[in-house]
Parts: C-alpha cells; sequence; structure tokens
C-alpha cells in the first residue's frame, strides 16, 4: 500500500490543483468532452500534465493488485 502513497499525493495535488473554483482536469475534460473547439497546444499539455498523476496511480494500483493476486495464487 505504500507503493500507492505517492501516486495518491501527486493526484491530490497537482492533478487537483487548482482547488478553486473547479479542479483544473475538471474544466479540462469537459472542454474536451464539448468538442474542444479553441483548444491550443498549451491546453492540451496542461489536460496532459494534470491526467498524469491520475494515469500514474493506475498503473500502480494494477501492478500492486497484480502482484497481491500472484502472492495469494502462490506462484
Amino acid at each position: 500500500m505504500q507503493r500507492l502513497l505517492f501516486p495518491l499525493v501527486l493526484c491530490l495535488t497537482l492533478g487537483l490543483a487548482p482547488f478553486s473554483p473547479e479542479p483544473h482536469l475538471v474544466g479540462k475534460i469537459r472542454w474536451v468532452l464539448g468538442g474542444a473547439e479553441g483548444m491550443t497546444g498549451l491546453d492540451w499539455f496542461d489536460l496532459v500534465l494534470h491526467g498524469a498523476p491520475f494515469v500514474l496511480l493506475l498503473v500502480v494500483a494494477a501492478r500492486v493488485w497484480r502482484s497481491r493476486a500472484v502472492a495469494r495464487s502462490g506462484g
């Protein structure tokens, strides 16, 4: 579980910054779902930057889950 701590901290800080009025990532996702009209290269970079911690969290969580499943099966 300790392997999840760093990605989780990244998600709560960089992933959700700025916190007010809404997380930046939420606004970017809404923009993309709305057709992404007017998005520039910087906006796409911003989406990737704020979304990367969540991708990292999913990858690390999948690896932890997989290693536990292997350990339980005795392999």
